[in-house]
């Protein structure tokens, strides 16, 4: 039924406009591939056309068919008051008045309290940039660049100076990483699409990868961070198992693709060292050929044409594919430590359809603030508020991380803080645990 309901009361027929009112019962039962509706504010609305028109993907608006959206919904958007216009054309009833605003195990004085803190952090300003950071940040990739081919073209292409300059464009690789992730969430203009644009730029020319791939992928992951069949981070492609759940239903199911118990060990070889050059390389060229998203291709072309322009002089063809490549592989290793020391030792299950604090509470943890910290990680130390608070100019995230800090205490979500190196080692000892509930499961359930 994607286009009307029944319902309010016993065998009550009503049509499917704007004055019709349902139950939770009739919005879940709207929840398949040809079939979505969900509630924004108590009102509903059948998003099973737009979903393919979704600008951040049909993914991650499907993963709330059924749902309440109100959170996600509010944090994704800047600019609410534009987006409903979209929303309009959408409106096919409310809620019933006897229905909660919320639905299934959301927790409502969690949901109002959290309301407050986001409207408390609006009226101090916590979601307004600092033009000055984001330029002295993109200032200081482009010099470490530039340092990078200036050392090896003014004191020549020696083993040391090449891996001088190898470990400076992998260092401005990753922090242009940081500062795609900035425009792509929103946090650096108060237009939207002078980050879009922005976001094309620095994904695409400063790192030659793709805006719409990143979007399609990422914001999944901060809808429903964690959460498997909804969050593409934790689709280990049976290379890993994740988590306590999983691990166990592999093991039952007598599910070895690979020797599990043994992860922790060969994570080393195939996780950090091969995501990006490997595995995310190959899935940009093929998102962006087969959407035909040559806008896209033509930014991530311009990135290694400039490249090419830079190293071929020096290293020839073969040398610079080489000299890439190991970028690459630094790159990826700063990468996957960084981001999967927050997320791989979290709670990483299927949903539960937890309010919007619960969920990311769960799935992150913050590393200790130090100046360090803050810069090499590009400020997702605070993975907390940021998960919290996505549009927000990540040089805020210490003014609002003991306001988030005070309400999880008042609601006993746990809020956790490590060092960086418990969080590194967190990441090896997770997947030591999740490799021996496996082989456990394998041989005796």
């Amino acid at each position: 039924m994607g286009g009307g309901g029944q319902l309010t009361g016993p065998g009550e027929q009503v049509s499917g406009r704007c004055g019709a009112f349902y139950t939770w019962e009739e919005v879940q039962s709207h929840c398949n591939r040809n079939d979505q509706w969900l509630v924004i504010d108590r009102k509903v609305y059948n998003i099973t056309q737009w979903a393919k028109r979704h600008p951040g993907g049909i993914r991650v608006i499907s993963h709330y068919a059924g749902e309440d959206a109100t959170e996600a919904f509010t944090a994704f958007h800047p600019d609410v008051k534009f987006v409903r216009k979209f929303l309009k054309p959408l409106l096919i009833g409310e809620l019933a008045a006897t229905e909660p605003s919320q639905d299934r195990n959301k927790n409502p004085t969690i949901i109002q309290d959290f309301h407050t803190l986001r409207a408390k952090v609006e009226r101090e300003g916590l979601f307004q940039a600092q033009p000055l950071f984001f330029c002295l940040h993109l200032g200081h990739i482009l010099l470490l660049e530039a340092l990078a081919w200036l050392i090896v073209w003014v004191w020549g292409t020696s083993w040391t100076l090449t891996f001088l300059s190898a470990v400076m464009l992998a260092t401005a690789q990753l922090q242009a990483g940081w500062l795609q992730h900035d425009f792509g969430h929103l946090s650096v203009f108060k237009k939207s699409s002078w980050n879009h644009v922005l976001h094309k730029f620095a994904i695409g020319h400063l790192k030659g990868a793709s805006a719409n791939w990143w979007n399609h992928r990422h914001y999944q992951h901060h809808a429903k961070p964690n959460i498997f069949s909804k969050d593409p981070d934790v689709n280990m492609l049976h290379v890993f198992v994740v988590g306590a759940t999983q691990p166990v239903e592999y093991g039952i199911k007598k599910i070895k693709y690979m020797p599990y118990h043994h992860q922790h060990q060969y994570f080393f070889l195939v996780g950090p060292p091969l995501l990006i050059p490997v595995y995310f390389h190959i899935q940009i060229i093929r998102t962006m050929i087969s959407r035909h998203d040559w806008v896209d291709l033509a930014w991530s072309l311009s990135y290694y044409l400039r490249y090419l322009c830079c190293s071929v002089p020096m290293y020839g063809l073969f040398g610079s594919v080489v000299l890439i490549s190991f970028v690459r592989f630094l790159e990826s290793n700063w990468f996957v430590w960084v981001t999967q020391m927050n997320h791989l030792p979290m709670n990483i299950d299927h949903e539960k359809h937890q309010d919007w604090l619960s969920m990311q509470l769960h799935a992150t943890c913050n590393i200790e603030q130090s100046p360090f910290n803050d810069w090499f990680s590009g400020h997702l130390n605070f993975q907390i508020e940021h998960h919290l608070f996505p549009t927000m100019p990540r040089h805020n995230y210490h003014l609002v991380a003991p306001l988030v800090r005070a309400l999880c205490e008042k609601h006993g979500v746990p809020y956790q803080v490590k060092t960086m190196w418990q969080g590194l080692a967190d990441v090896f000892r997770s997947l030591k645990n999740s490799g021996d509930l496996w082989l456990d499961a394998y041989l005796h359930k």
